[in-house]
């Protein structure tokens, strides 16, 4: 009897391994999965399911992810590269970086200000919903783990507020990262200013570790920001002061980039306390 038992107990044990391993096998399948939905070598269809318009020239693109629990899968300051078609009917592929994080699963976000003769900004002017994306990524260089300095400066000009507020939402957002985030961002008018009702909200609810200072170039007569380019004095008194636990990241249109480059290395910032995106 014993005899007859035997080949019927490892045929179970078999059995019980091969689910074990099975299940094993499922388990890091869908783990590897949840970890993101982007591919850095191969682009990836995203379906547009809500189109809003902000202003004359600005829109914000929800893009569905594959489930309801999916998440993007973007380290905090690193960006994606879109593909679209020009007005020629070129391909051309740019550079963004999306407004969420991935804690607001299912979906994610970009706020695109559309130039009159920007080529992407012609595929993203006749993007309706229920249109496709294809992305690429992670890109970037900006690597950042919670509490690795002290504090951020932000220089930011124009739609290179995009990662500038991904970095602080993800900071912010985060109990047990107590970063300080100081923002001046640059604009031509009001109307320019992109997600300006989400920064004032960061300010409002992280009163003691999130400043943002306004600059414009055309201000309107009531106004109490800062007026003109950011200057050496408007860094000193809005950013941290040099120190090896600081660092300034800057992000704007190139003339912006330089000048402001210029200005950090007047005012005693060493290259390792500068990062530009």
């Amino acid at each position: 009897m014993e005899f007859l038992e035997q080949p019927r107990i490892e045929i179970v044990g078999i059995a019980v391994a091969l689910v074990a391993i099975s299940v094993g096998a499922a388990y890091f399948y869908f783990c590897k999965k949840s970890k993101g939905c982007l591919d850095p070598e191969n682009f990836k269809e995203f379906k547009l399911v809500k189109r809003t318009q902000l202003s004359h020239n600005v829109a914000k693109f929800r893009f569905d992810l594959p489930t309801p629990t999916s998440v993007l899968g973007l380290p905090i300051g690193q960006h994606i590269s879109c593909r679209g078609k020009d007005s020629l009917g070129e391909e051309v592929i740019k550079p963004y970086t999306p407004t969420t994080l991935d804690s607001d699963v299912g979906y994610f976000e970009l706020v695109i200000k559309m130039y009159p003769q920007g080529r992407m900004s012609h595929h993203f002017r006749e993007m309706r919903e229920g249109d496709y994306m294809a992305v690429k990524g992670p890109k970037g260089r900006f690597k950042y783990q919670p509490g690795q300095v002290r504090a951020f400066g932000m220089l930011a000009g124009g739609s290179g507020i995009t990662p500038m507020f991904q970095v602080a939402r993800a900071i912010l957002e985060n109990p047990k990262d107590k970063t300080m985030v100081h923002l001046i961002y640059a604009n031509v008018t009001v109307e320019d200013i992109l997600l300006k009702e989400e920064l004032d909200g960061l300010a409002s609810n992280y009163p003691n570790r999130f400043k943002v200072f306004y600059v414009l170039n055309q201000p309107p007569e009531v106004w109490n920001g800062g007026v003109g380019f950011v200057s050496k004095e408007m860094i000193q008194t809005h950013c941290p002061a040099p120190a090896p636990d600081i660092q300034i990241l800057r992000c704007g249109p190139p003339p912006m980039n330089k000048a402001m480059a210029a200005h950090l290395d007047d005012l005693g910032y060493s290259s390792q306390m500068q990062f530009q995106f």
